[in-house]
C-alpha cells in the first residue's frame, strides 16, 4: 500500500510502535475494515441488545432507564468502623454494599487464633460471630439494600450470619437481595484461600446454592470469579476461559444433584477484572455473555431466556494500580470503569487511587465513587447500549476472544474437568507462564507503565489509612467476652449436630444457621466441618 506524505514524514516517530502487537495472544492488525467482517452475518451472530446470545448486553435499553449498581468494596478495622463506612458511602450515592473481610475471616480463623496475630482488621473487616454481623449492618435495613459479600472458604457461615441478622430485623429471606462470592474453585486456581479438599468444598458451595434456590430466590448465592485469576497473572483469554469453565462445573454438579437447570441458572452471577487495554476488556465482557448463553442453551438445554443470561459485576484492576505516582491511578481507574460500562456490566466497583499503598482513605474512596457517578451522569455512556457494536476492530476482537476462550475450555474438559485439571497443575502452569511474559515485557519496556518504567519522575505519596494495634486487641477482647456470656451448651450441641450431619448427604445450611444463631464463631464452625472433611494441603498436585 502506498504511504501518504504524512506517513513517510512520521515513519521515524512511529517506528518503535510498529512492532507486532498482541492482546492475550491475539494478533492486532494496524488497521481494520469491512474485509474483517466479510462472510459474517453480524446481526444474526451478535443479535440486538437484550436478545440471545446477549453479546450486546442483557437489556434492550442498556442503562438508559437505570444505571449499573455502584457497589464500592468496603471493610476495615471492626464491624462498627465498617458500618460507618457503609453509611458514609450510602449517604453519598452508593447504590449497593460490598463487604471486604479481613484475612483471618477469609480463612475461617477467629481473631484470637494465634495464626491471626497481626492481621485482624487490616485488609478488611473482622467478623467472628453473629454479634459482629449485627454491628456490621446496624441501622441498615437489609430488605432495602443489596449486599455483596466477598467470602469463599467460610461463605456458608457468613451467609448464615447475614440471614440471622435479616431474621432479627424481621425481613423475610425472600426479600433479601445481593451476592455471596462462594466461588471456591477460583481459590484453588488463584487465590489459595481454601481449607478442605475440593470435593468437600464443592459440597458446601452446592448446599448454599440449593438452599438459596428454595429459600432466598432474589439472592445470588455465587459469584463465579475471574477477577482473582486475572490478578494472579492470567491474561484476558485465560480469565474468560477459566471462569466460564468453573461456571460449567458448578452447573454440571447442580444438575447431577437433580436440580433442573432452569430452577437455578438465574441465580448464578459472575465477576470480572477490567484491566488497562480498553478494547480488549470490552471484547472480553461481550464474549463472556455470548459463550455462556450458547453453553446454557445448547449444552445444558436451559429453556428460559433468563437462564441464558450472564449477569456480571466488574472491578477495576487492582494489580494495575501503582505505588509510584499513585495519583496516576485516578485516570487508570476511570478508563477501566468506562470499559466495564461499555462492556455491559450490571454492577461496578472502582478502586481507590491509594490502594497500592493501604486500605483506601475516605477521600480516596469518595473520588472512586465520584468517578462512577461522573461516568453515569455526565459522559453520555448511558444513552445507548453497546455503542461500539459493529466496529470492525471490536467485532473482530470479540470473535477472536470467544474462539480462543472456547478452545481453552475444551482443553480443560479434555483433562477431565476443572478439579482434575487442578490436580494436574494445569491452571497454575498457565497463569505462571502468562505472569512471566508480563514481567519480561515490563522489564524490556515492551509493556509501558507510566511512573514505573516510563516517565518515572514526579508524584509524592499521599497520606494513607493506618490500622492501629488497638483494633486487634479490642476485637479479641470482645470475642472472649462473647464466649463467656453466650450459652456454650447450646453452641456445642449445635456444632455436634453439624459435624454429624456432614458425614451424610444432608444440606448443611440449616444446621450452620442454627449454630451461628447460637453465636458459634466462624472458626468454631469451620473446625467442626474440618473434623469430618479434613484439610487439603496448600499447592497440592
Amino acid at each position: 500500500m502506498k504511504k501518504t506524505a504524512f506517513e513517510k514524514k512520521s515513519a521515524t516517530v512511529l517506528a518503535p510502535a510498529e512492532e507486532p502487537r498482541t492482546l492475550s495472544g491475539i494478533p492486532v492488525k494496524r488497521e481494520y475494515g469491512p474485509e474483517d467482517l466479510a462472510g459474517r452475518d453480524l446481526l444474526s451472530e451478535i443479535g440486538r441488545p437484550g436478545r440471545f446470545p446477549f453479546t450486546r448486553g442483557l437489556k434492550s435499553g442498556g442503562y438508559r432507564m437505570t444505571p449499573w449498581t455502584m457497589r464500592m468494596f468496603a471493610g476495615h478495622k471492626t464491624a462498627k468502623d465498617t458500618n460507618a463506612r457503609f453509611k458514609y458511602l450510602l449517604s453519598h450515592g452508593e447504590t449497593g454494599l460490598s463487604t471486604a473481610f479481613d484475612l483471618p475471616t477469609l480463612m475461617g480463623i477467629d481473631s484470637d487464633d494465634p495464626r491471626a496475630l497481626g492481621e485482624v482488621g487490616r485488609e478488611g473487616v473482622a467478623v467472628d460471630s453473629l454479634a459482629d454481623m449485627e454491628d456490621l449492618f446496624g441501622g441498615i435495613a437489609l430488605g432495602k439494600v443489596s449486599t455483596s459479600m466477598t467470602i469463599n472458604l467460610p461463605a456458608p457461615v457468613l451467609f448464615a450470619m447475614y440471614l440471622a441478622v435479616a431474621r432479627k430485623q424481621g425481613v423475610p429471606f425472600k426479600r433479601l437481595r445481593g451476592t455471596c462470592q462462594t466461588d471456591i474453585l477460583k481459590e484453588y486456581i488463584a487465590q489459595n484461600e481454601y481449607l478442605y479438599p475440593p470435593e468437600a468444598s464443592m459440597r458446601l458451595v452446592l448446599d448454599l446454592i440449593e438452599y438459596c434456590v428454595k429459600e432466598v430466590p432474589r439472592f445470588y448465592p455465587i459469584s463465579i470469579s475471574g477477577y482473582h485469576i486475572r490478578e494472579a497473572g492470567a491474561d484476558a483469554v485465560q480469565e474468560l476461559a477459566f471462569t466460564l469453565a468453573d461456571g460449567r462445573d458448578y452447573v454440571e454438579r447442580l444438575v447431577k444433584r437433580g436440580i433442573p437447570v432452569d430452577d437455578f441458572a438465574s441465580q448464578l452471577s459472575f465477576f470480572f477484572d477490567v484491566h488497562n487495554h480498553f478494547f480488549e476488556e470490552i471484547a472480553k465482557l461481550r464474549a463472556a455473555r455470548s459463550i455462556w448463553a450458547k453453553l446454557m442453551k445448547d449444552e445444558f438445554g436451559a429453556k428460559k431466556e433468563i437462564s441464558w443470561m450472564l449477569p456480571m459485576h466488574c472491578q477495576t484492576a487492582g494489580v494495575s494500580l501503582t505505588a509510584q505516582q499513585p495519583m496516576n491511578n485516578l485516570p487508570r481507574v476511570a478508563y477501566q470503569a468506562m470499559a466495564a460500562v461499555l462492556g455491559g456490566a450490571q454492577s461496578l466497583h472502582t478502586n481507590s487511587f491509594d490502594e497500592a499503598l493501604a486500605l483506601p482513605s475516605d477521600e480516596a474512596v469518595m473520588l472512586a465513587l465520584r468517578t462512577q457517578q461522573i461516568l453515569a451522569l455526565e459522559t453520555g455512556v448511558t444513552d445507548t447500549p453497546d455503542p461500539f457494536g459493529g466496529s470492525f476492530f471490536l467485532e473482530s476482537l470479540t470473535k477472536d476472544m470467544e474462539t480462543r476462550a472456547t478452545a481453552v475450555m475444551r482443553r480443560i474438559e479434555e483433562l477431565g474437568g476443572v478439579v482434575r485439571a487442578l490436580e494436574q497443575g494445569f491452571f497454575h502452569r498457565e497463569i505462571s507462564e502468562s505472569a512471566y511474559r508480563f514481567e519480561t515485557d515490563l522489564s524490556s519496556r515492551k509493556r509501558r507503565i507510566v511512573g514505573v518504567n516510563v516517565h518515572e519522575t514526579g508524584g509524592g505519596a499521599p497520606s494513607i489509612l493506618k490500622i492501629d494495634h488497638a483494633v486487634e486487641k479490642g476485637q479479641v477482647a470482645a470475642l472472649k467476652r462473647l464466649r463467656r456470656e453466650r450459652d456454650n451448651g447450646r453452641v456445642q450441641s449445635s456444632l455436634s449436630r453439624l459435624s454429624e450431619a456432614a458425614k451424610g448427604p444432608t444440606n448443611l445450611l440449616p444446621l450452620i444457621l442454627e449454630a451461628v444463631e447460637a453465636y458459634a464463631t466462624v472458626g468454631e464452625v469451620t473446625n467442626a466441618l474440618k473434623e469430618v472433611f479434613g484439610e487439603y494441603p496448600m499447592f497440592a498436585r
